[in-house]
């Protein structure tokens, strides 16, 4: 308890500055565990979404029916899904317009998948640069704080005749309480920076083999249906 009250006192009898430096590692800190929360749980989804619609693609179901189903549910689509969607709807569009041969009906829905692909990993991607930014400058915030305690301390000096401990031991603490801090907010942000980040490039990944592959299945469907112009 006393460790707890001195830890607040130092924190309480620090310089304005330091004060301000540590607010903005401790907000800094909040934000960042608040973005890691939500995008673990937006990832975790992401994966689980694809794996259910990669299954049921593959399981033989009629790609018209399967394209039915989620268009009565547009708005809600997300991942994998969503890129099947706005595939299948550029292909079914382009097969009705007339004079459009197969290569060029197979690039439009290409194009419209790598649209669609785009925007998915754009949702994927936000807060990363977030956590990329407080990883970096935590620890330069942080160590500002710390010159400016030793600064404090070196100045209280040089205002007595004799140094003694307790005189220069608060200026001392509060740089290394601002030092900690800046520790605090950047290493969890790093770490779950690189880690979002994989998995953000295996999704990536993941929808570009589906597009291609689903691509090869609508142009193969498509020589057979309007056969080689």
């Amino acid at each position: 308890m006393n460790n707890e009250l001195s830890f607040l006192q130092l924190v309480l009898d620090a310089s304005p500055l330091v004060q301000l430096v540590m607010a903005s590692l401790l907000l800094a800190s909040i934000f960042s565990w608040a973005a890691i929360f939500e995008r673990a749980r937006t990832l975790k989804r992401a994966v689980r979404e694809a794996d259910t619609f990669e299954d049921r693609f593959w399981s033989g179901v009629d790609l018209a029916d399967l394209y039915r189903g989620l268009d009565r549910k547009r708005e809600e689509l997300q991942g994998m899904a969503a890129v099947f969607h706005a595939g299948f709807r550029e292909f079914a569009r382009l097969e009705e317009t007339a004079g459009m041969g197969p290569m060029a009906v197979i690039e439009g829905t290409r194009r419209a998948m790598r649209v669609a692909m785009s925007r998915e990993m754009d949702g994927l991607e936000q807060y990363l640069s977030f956590l990329a930014t407080v990883g970096s400058t935590s620890p330069y915030v942080g160590l500002f704080g710390t010159v400016w305690g030793i600064i404090n301390a070196f100045h209280a000096l040089g205002n007595v005749k004799q140094a003694t401990l307790n005189l220069v031991a608060p200026g001392i603490a509060e740089a290394l309480i601002a030092t900690a801090m800046g520790l605090f907010a950047a290493i969890p942000a790093v770490v779950a920076y690189n880690r979002f980040a994989d998995q953000v490039q295996r999704l990536e990944a993941r929808y570009e083999d589906f597009a291609e592959e689903f691509a090869n299945i609508l142009q193969r469907q498509a020589h057979l249906m309007g056969g080689d112009h």
